[in-house]
């Protein structure tokens, strides 16, 4: 059964953020990498969910994306699509820090597809 395992929020204050969830929701960090968006790209886990702290760069604050784990990344982007999504404009880099490709929902959230994240 998929489920929501991943979550990006958008911020001006990254490490701020980070903080703020480490000690209140006792979230661990297990992975940081500079981002091209400037300061720090930090991804915390409670280890079932992760979530990225991202800078927002002129970007709206908030909920930037959600991640769903699948067990079949390709057969759910076909069936998202066929269910009305939009398919993928780029393509992400296969580094180990991002889900392996992702839609747009019909209301236009990007949803990213992995068979599973860092937690």
């Amino acid at each position: 059964m998929p489920q929501i395992r991943h979550l990006a929020l958008l911020t001006d204050d990254q490490e701020g953020l980070a903080t703020f969830y480490k000690s209140v929701f006792e979230m661990n960090e297990v992975h940081r990498h500079p981002s091209p968006h400037g300061g720090p790209a930090i991804y915390l886990s409670d280890g079932h969910l992760n979530l990225a702290i991202l800078p927002a760069a002129g970007r709206r604050k908030g909920i930037y994306h959600m991640g769903m784990a699948v067990e079949d990344v390709e057969k759910t982007k076909n069936s998202a699509i066929a269910a009305g999504a939009t398919p993928p404009n780029e393509t992400l880099p296969k580094d180990g820090r991002f889900a392996e490709t992702f839609v747009y929902d019909p209301a236009g959230t990007r949803v990213d597809l992995s068979a599973g994240w860092k937690h």
